[in-house]
């Protein structure tokens, strides 16, 4: 799809994202026939085969870190190489994590009972058995609204009674790491964290913790979250975790860069405007990973290679640059380090970015990043407005409907944003729930997940919906060819200068720095 976004970062987005829309500026009409029929289903689902095949062959995963990764930033190097591009793989170390076995909760006494659950990204490994102690502050009934700030300050929790002891705490209020810390510093060995119980918070979730920590830290639903707090109030319940993983703090990873041959960018008028068309390319370890995210890294290569065929890279207006981002399921950090990597007039040089973050979702809605904050959300960078009407229009004109999602800093377009460039994209859907007014529209199945397998062993290759490679597809080409070519741009000057003002007015109006989730799990 991770803890929220902090320091500068978290600020910068605060200072970016607000809740006044500007209005869209008008961009020019470019002809994207051509492109749109060379981007076939058939192109997609090639290199998405291709991905499957590196995760059969590298123990069913393509994770940052691991030997899939690497073999599927090889072949999309390899790709792109023979359309043309100038490609260079940049390296960056990240915390690597991985659990080794299925985590284990249940309780020992005063009835033996197993529970579903599962790990938090960078919990510790460990078996610990003891008594499960609520935090001081949990809120059962929940509220309609998010209103628990369990375990975010060291009241939270009481000093551990025993020298064995679990910490039972709900989600809500604050990062999973400030639960975690603040149980750890008074002395529990593991903590259980559950949902927080109000609409849409039910069930179990699971989330991560950012650094790697030492005691185990599991997920637990509301539901047995409450009746495992009604037993602790009627004398000492005993539980088990049990975690097995794997980490380290300094592994090896890449993006994929991909800009124009030399020799096409000279013939490109605006240099100084890159679109940066972008797709993360790793999986989480616990599948390969096919519609998450190969299925816009599939899309996005598809692009790549239709623009060179058809020669398209020599008639450009600005530069394209398509990048394949890695360890975004481990917090967005290849595009973090993408951003963080540039100097200030190379980042000035940054047009616009585009993000396709699922593209094959089984259970699809046409969803558009809402631009403009007119779904209730917060608003893009100046020009993000405009990249959106270029997917709304261009679905309206094909008699397709498409739904706003918020800017919520679940994808690589995150640090782009918070940077202040505008940005846009497409998403299918990953474990959000299709209502039924979506099934009327979108068809489907209501009251499942977008994408059932989410996060899973089964996003496999036959976790694709055909049609929505199709529709999203064919829409991602639209647009990046739009930008890139548009001879009027995002601004009526071609430039970001026409909203100066409009830009320090939104430094001036800050919101809620939205979170950022491991692979677009929640933090919170």
């Amino acid at each position: 799809m991770r803890r929220a976004l902090t320091g500068a970062l978290g600020a910068a987005v605060a200072a970016t994202l607000v809740t006044t829309a500007t209005p869209a500026a008008a961009i020019d009409d470019v002809n994207t026939t051509q492109l749109r029929k060379a981007v076939t289903v058939n192109g997609i689902l090639k290199h998405a085969r291709a991905l499957q095949v590196i995760a059969n062959q590298n123990e069913g995963t393509r994770a940052s870190g691991l030997p899939g990764y690497e073999a599927s930033v090889d072949y999309v190097t390899k790709q792109l190489r023979r359309s043309g591009y100038s490609v260079k793989k940049q390296a960056f170390t990240f915390s690597f994590f991985r659990s080794l076995s299925e985590p284990t909760l249940s309780q020992v006494s005063p009835t033996a009972t197993d529970y579903e659950t599962d790990i938090y990204s960078y919990s510790g490994g460990g078996e610990v058995t003891g008594v499960v102690v609520p935090a001081n502050d949990n809120v059962i009934p929940a509220t309609e609204e998010p209103s628990s700030t369990a375990g975010c300050t060291p009241g939270s929790f009481d000093p551990a009674p025993a020298e064995d002891a679990i910490a039972l705490v709900q989600r809500g209020g604050c990062d999973f790491a400030v639960k975690v810390d603040n149980a750890a510093a008074a002395g529990y060995d593991a903590v259980i964290i559950f949902n927080e119980g109000n609409p849409g918070r039910t069930e179990l979730s699971i989330g991560t913790l950012g650094d790697p920590k030492d005691i185990p830290v599991v997920g637990l639903s509301y539901a047995d979250a409450v009746a495992l707090l009604e037993q602790a109030a009627a004398g000492p319940v005993t539980l088990s975790v049990s975690t097995e993983v794997e980490t380290d703090p300094n592994r090896t990873t890449w993006n994929v860069i991909a800009d124009l041959s030399p020799k096409d960018l000279k013939k490109v008028k605006n240099k100084d405007q890159v679109v940066v068309v972008g797709a993360h390319l790793d999986s989480v370890p616990e599948g390969p990973g096919i519609n998450d995210n190969g299925s816009g890294s599939a899309g996005t290569l598809a692009i790549a290679q239709a623009m060179s065929d058809l020669k398209l890279t020599k008639k450009l207006s600005r530069p394209v640059r398509f990048a394949f981002w890695g360890a975004e399921e481990s917090g967005l950090l290849g595009a973090e380090h993408y951003v963080a990597s540039l100097s200030d007039q190379q980042r000035s040089k940054i047009y616009a970015n585009l993000n396709f973050d699922m593209i094959g979702s089984p259970n699809y809605v046409r969803f558009v990043y809402d631009g403009d904050g007119s779904s209730g959300g917060p608003v893009g960078p100046p020009g993000s407005d405009v990249i959106e009407t270029i997917f709304t229009d261009y679905f309206e004109s094909q008699g397709l409907a498409s739904e706003p999602t918020d800017f919520d800093g679940r994808s690589d377009y995150g640090p782009f944003i918070a940077a202040g460039i505008p940005a846009g994209g497409l998403f299918s859907g990953a474990e959000g729930v299709k209502t039924p007014e979506e099934a009327a529209v979108y068809g489907g199945t209501a009251g499942e997940w977008y994408d059932p397998c989410y996060h899973q062993a089964c996003d496999d290759i036959t976790n694709l919906s055909v049609k929505a490679l199709n529709e999203l597809g064919d829409a991602a080409a639209h647009a990046t060819l739009t930008l890139t070519k548009s001879k009027s741009g995002l601004f009526p000057d071609g430039s970001r200068k026409a909203n100066a003002a409009a830009s320090a007015k939104a430094q001036a109006l800050s919101a809620p720095a939205p979170a950022r989730h491991q692979g677009h799990a929640a933090t919170r």
